[in-house]
């Protein structure tokens, strides 16, 4: 096993900046935006990692309750994976619309998967006219048959509009901690102003029950044309969505030319992009800060320069005790795992662990290891645990 021995503890002064795109992140935030960090190395060996075995462009994960993975592959395959690293391929997974940032996406068990076998999935499907937008849709998982296999795949949730291009589907998915309701982030898909719009549901996090009914509590339930499944608004490309030991929903999203957000996701709560964001435009087009605009919802965290995050999750396990409570995202420019930190409402990130290669997923696996999958073809699943 690989001791990774480098990590950075970092102090941010100012909450300032980041990359947007998943693909790619280059330049540098405007003077006024940058902000200045203290770093330091610290002199400990926090994990050791070893891989568990390799994917092409693996997009996600999740765990079993007999603790094998189920790993999605972008180019509409999923995997199951045992604790030695054997692959088997499921059958029946849909047919996605592949390329870009586009294809398989998500995958999560329902709250009650130990009697239903029911998952729920993400993809990218094609439209008309060389449109195409992510759907979420969920099915019954078959490990007892000859080849494992979903059954009885049926899509509950869908991107509108469906328009052209390729990126920020984001369709991230995420069950409230009671198992009552389902939140999908839903991108903006790179069009900008239909965050703001609410007769669509890209650039916004949804808020559906598990047959993908809208609750009628939601906060848009009763405002005229406004879609009813909106539980918040204004938000880029969501590429984590995770709940913490209090219940609260947080997201992180990528941000424009910098400008990377960590978001306590509030009812109801509108996070201001395009309008406000810690980043300009990639044309060098300048964009207000959220302190301009205090009506919108500011990030808990914002990142300067680029992390590109990718993955979230809430550490509640016991092979790293001093970690409880802290959140984990996967850096794809920054190729790190981030540890952040809260004191109540407030956060910051609190260590960033150099990993050598782009970091797509985190997850928690049952036995409190940190599972992370790299990024790209070849990548590689790590398995980290306590340095002996």
């Amino acid at each position: 096993m690989k001791n990774i021995g480098l990590s950075l503890s970092v102090a941010i002064l100012t909450v300032a900046c980041s990359n947007g795109d998943d693909a790619q992140a280059t330049g540098n935030a405007s003077a006024e935006k940058q902000a200045l960090s203290d770093i330091s190395p610290i002199d400990r060996k926090p994990f050791e990692t070893s891989a568990i075995a390799s994917f092409d462009e693996p997009w996600a994960m999740t765990f079993l309750p007999d603790g094998r993975m189920l790993v999605t592959e972008k180019a509409g395959k999923l995997q199951l994976v045992d604790a030695k690293g054997q692959k088997s391929e499921i059958a029946g997974v849909p047919e996605v619309d592949y390329g870009g940032q586009g294809g398989f996406g998500d995958i999560v068990l329902a709250p009650d998967y130990a009697t239903s076998n029911m998952v729920y999935l993400s993809w990218v499907e094609a439209g008309e006219k060389n449109t195409r937008g992510a759907v979420v849709g969920r099915a019954r998982l078959d490990l007892k048959g000859e080849k494992p296999a979903l059954e009885n795949l049926k899509i509950i949730w869908k991107q509108k509009p469906k328009v052209e291009g390729r990126g920020h589907f984001s369709h991230r998915i995420a069950f409230s901690p009671d198992g009552e309701y389902l939140f999908i982030g839903s991108g903006e898909r790179q069009k900008f102003d239909p965050a703001q719009d609410m007769a669509a549901n890209l650039g916004k996090i949804v808020r559906l029950y598990p047959d993908g009914s809208v609750p009628k509590d939601n906060p848009f339930v009763d405002k005229d044309g406004a879609l009813p499944e909106i539980w918040s608004l204004g938000h880029r490309n969501i590429l984590g969505l995770a709940f913490d030991s209090e219940g609260r929903l947080w997201n992180q999203e990528m941000g424009p030319k910098a400008g990377d957000e960590l978001n306590l996701v509030q009812r109801g709560a509108n996070y201001g992009y395009p309008i406000v964001s810690e980043g300009d435009h990639y044309d060098g087009k300048k964009i207000p800060n959220h302190d301009t605009h205090p009506e919108f919802a500011a990030p808990k965290v914002a990142w300067v320069p680029t992390i590109a995050p990718s993955g979230l999750i809430f550490y509640s396990g016991d092979l790293f005790p001093a970690w409880k409570g802290s959140a984990f995202i996967g850096g794809l420019a920054s190729q790190a795992l981030i540890r952040v930190s809260f004191d109540g409402d407030s956060a910051k990130e609190a260590e960033r662990f150099l990993m050598g290669s782009r970091i797509r997923e985190v997850e928690q696996g049952p036995d409190g290891a940190i599972y992370v999958l790299e990024d790209g073809k070849g990548a590689k699943l790590l398995k980290l645990t306590p340095t002996k």
